[in-house]
C-alpha cells in the first residue's frame, strides 16, 4: 500500500506539470492567461528572446508539462527511470521559471523543493529514494 506521502508527492509532480501548461499556452499565444501575459523579454527585461525565441520558450514549457505528468505516472508505477527523469525535467523547469521569475517565483520554490527532496530522499531512504521500491 502506498503511503500518504507517496501519493502526495506524485500528485504534486502531476499538478506542477499541469501548471506548466499555462506557460505553454501563454507563450505560444494559444490563449490569454491573465496572470501570465505574453511578452518576449525575460530575466526582468534583461533578455529579449523575440517572437520566435518566445515560441521556443513556450514549447519548452509544454515539454516540461508533459514530462512532469509522465514522471508522476512513472513514480506511481515504480518504473526505474522516474528518478533521473525527474531530475532532468526539474532542472529544465528551474531554468524556465528562473527566466520568468517575476511571475513564476512559486515554480522556482517548488523546483528547489523537488531537488532537495530527491537529494535528502536518496540519503535517507524515503519516498524519493531509489532503493525504497523493489526492482
Amino acid at each position: 500500500m502506498k503511503s500518504f506521502l507517496h501519493w502526495g508527492a506524485g500528485i504534486v509532480l502531476a499538478l506542477h506539470g499541469l501548471i506548466h501548461l499555462l506557460g505553454f499556452v501563454a507563450y505560444l499565444r494559444l490563449a490569454t492567461v491573465a496572470t501570465l501575459p505574453y511578452k518576449t523579454t525575460f530575466l526582468s527585461g534583461r533578455l529579449d528572446l523575440g517572437v520566435a525565441g518566445t515560441s521556443v520558450f513556450g514549447l519548452a514549457w509544454g515539454v516540461a508539462a508533459l514530462r512532469f505528468v509522465l514522471v508522476a505516472a512513472a513514480f506511481f508505477l515504480h518504473w526505474d527511470w522516474w528518478r533521473p527523469a525527474l531530475i532532468a525535467v526539474t532542472l529544465l523547469s528551474l531554468v524556465l521559471t528562473v527566466l520568468d521569475v517575476g511571475v513564476a517565483f512559486a515554480g522556482v520554490a517548488v523546483n528547489i523543493m523537488i531537488l532537495l527532496a530527491l537529494w535528502f530522499g536518496s540519503r535517507r531512504g524515503s519516498t524519493f529514494s531509489r532503493s525504497k521500491f523493489p526492482a
